[in-house]
């Protein structure tokens, strides 16, 4: 039983520890962000994000500035693993069943319509209707990295519902991203893009997995979303859908095979010298060829992708699209903040609330083991800590004011940090229970 336990924790103590580092670094960012962009090197910020990057091939020609390069093109690999844990939870993980996803589906929906539903409530300016999607949704590197924070009062158990509830409300925030921000649709591009989309679909169903191929086609298939008008990001949730979780191998023979060689090496007569020789390196070639053909691609590249994603790609985002100039703050849309704000706040934890006892009260969900209602309130708050998608998604919605974009930012800094620090002194309050076992604990 203890073994059990112990393969169900470790995958998820790596992953929320990722996420809690994750965390402190898109804050640092965010941070640096701001004081860098109000500092007497202003003009330094802007003029970095600014800076026009593109290469030319005879006709051919694609230069963007630095920020577009960002937002278009490396938001694409956050969007990839994305679409790789969702694939996963739905295969194999929280979302695999209809028991067990039923609380973190009916809390993420709840999450999603309410926050929507009060921002279109409070908000008279038609200009700035376009931000309804803004507070729909939650940054799971930073609510993970508050729980963290909580050491053994948060039970494991909160920490996967936590981590479900996440991956279907990012998943609904693609799907609004794709139906609703994306516009002047070019559908001879969409078209093209199918068929490579396809053939990457057959390879994955088929359990083939090339990786050159899946680079070159994805790369392809980036790029005609980015000229389509469809927000390039899609692309990296559809091309991680197409990525197979096993291959057509036979398992046990390949494992065979692995040992086989293992113990050949082990049984060479040892030697002093610490260069292998010839025959070494053949054989720990073959040993490496092999488990790169037994090892899950989407687990392979999940586990590759997960460390840039968390510790790069999402700082760089934060420090490029967080720096708001506070010398025009008198001139900033504070309706629009103000209603984004309360939207994150008081939205986001009603709807996760509400929805999630429902659920219970209905019989379709229960809470999971050690879990309260009182820490279902406390996690609907940290849902509030909207951040890295709630930004993105401001970007497309002002795309053409960057007035109503700052205001944006102004109002996830404020909801993000108040609906933080709530959801925080509400689980801190809450004393640990006998039997619940905090992650960095089990080994």
């Amino acid at each position: 039983m203890r073994n059990k336990l112990n393969n169900l924790v470790r995958p998820i103590t790596k992953f929320v520890q990722v996420e809690s580092f994750g965390g402190i670094l898109l804050f640092s960012a965010a941070v640096i962000a701001l004081i860098w962009a109000n500092s007497p090197l202003s003009d330094s910020y802007i003029a970095l994000w600014h800076y026009e990057i593109g290469f030319e091939f005879g006709d051919f020609h694609l230069s963007h500035h630095l920020l577009h390069w960002i937002n278009d093109g490396l938001m694409v690999i956050f969007f990839f693993v994305i679409g790789l844990e969702i694939k996963r939870e739905i295969l194999l993980g929280e979302l695999n069943s209809l028991k067990k996803a039923s609380l973190p589906i009916f809390a993420a929906l709840g999450g999603v319509f309410i926050p929507i539903g009060i921002f279109l409530a409070l908000n008279t300016n038609p200009e700035t209707h376009a931000g309804w999607g803004i507070p729909m949704a939650t940054d799971i590197a930073f609510s993970l990295a508050i729980l963290q924070l909580l050491g053994n009062r948060v039970p494991i158990s909160l920490k996967i519902f936590l981590t479900a509830f996440a991956i279907v409300d990012d998943l609904v925030a693609v799907l609004a991203i794709a139906l609703f921000y994306s516009s002047n649709i070019d559908w001879n591009a969409i078209l093209y893009s199918l068929i490579p989309l396809a053939f990457l679909a057959y390879l994955g169903w088929k359990g083939f997995y090339y990786k050159y191929v899946f680079l070159f086609l994805g790369i392809v298939i980036w790029f005609l979303f980015l000229k389509s008008g469809i927000h390039p990001t899609i692309a990296g949730i559809l091309i991680a859908l197409t990525i197979p979780i096993k291959q057509k191998l036979e398992m046990d023979l390949s494992m065979f095979k692995i040992e086989s060689i293992a113990t050949t090496l082990i049984n060479k007569p040892k030697r002093n010298s610490p260069i292998l020789t010839h025959d070494e390196i053949s054989l720990i070639g073959s040993i490496q060829k092999l488990s790169g053909r037994v090892q899950s691609p989407l687990q392979h590249l999940e586990h590759k992708f997960h460390g840039w994603v968390a510790y790069f790609i999402m700082p760089i985002f934060a420090l490029s699209n967080a720096g708001i100039v506070f010398n025009d703050i008198a001139h900033l849309d504070w309706a629009l903040s103000s209603h984004i704000s309360v939207a994150l706040i008081f939205g986001k934890c009603i709807g996760v609330v509400s929805f999630s006892y429902l659920a219970v009260k209905l019989g379709i969900a229960a809470f999971p083991g050690n879990v309260s209602f009182k820490h279902i309130l406390g996690v609907g708050f940290l849902a509030g800590v909207g951040f890295t998608m709630s930004i993105f998604v401001s970007n497309l919605a002002f795309k053409n004011s960057l007035m109503y974009q700052d205001a944006a930012k102004v109002g996830i800094f404020i909801g993000s940090t108040v609906a933080g620090l709530i959801g925080y002194f509400i689980l801190k309050s809450i004393k640990p229970s006998d039997d619940t076992t905090p992650v960095e604990d089990v080994h």
